[in-house]
């Protein structure tokens, strides 16, 4: 829950830092998905490297939609 005591992100900055020097790691554990984008399972995906320190991209994860099949709603 935001501290309403601050008044804007300027604030907030002064009293808790920043992460402009953040400089992500890559190790075993950070491995390609092929969760498709916005999926759900590519949001849990992207927050696990955060919570890791990963780099929220990997080069081999999918780029395109191909191969996959979604719910079709009928027209009204």
């Amino acid at each position: 829950m935001p501290d309403p005591k601050l008044k804007n992100v300027f604030e907030a900055i002064l009293k808790y830092g920043h992460d402009e020097d953040f400089a992500p790691r890559v190790d075993d554990q950070f491995k390609s998905t092929q969760a498709p984008a916005g999926s759900r399972e590519k949001l849990e995906v992207m927050a696990e490297r955060i919570r890791m320190g990963h780099p929220l991209w990997h080069q081999d994860d999918r780029a395109d939609y191909s191969g996959l099949t979604g719910a079709v709603r009928p027209r009204d």
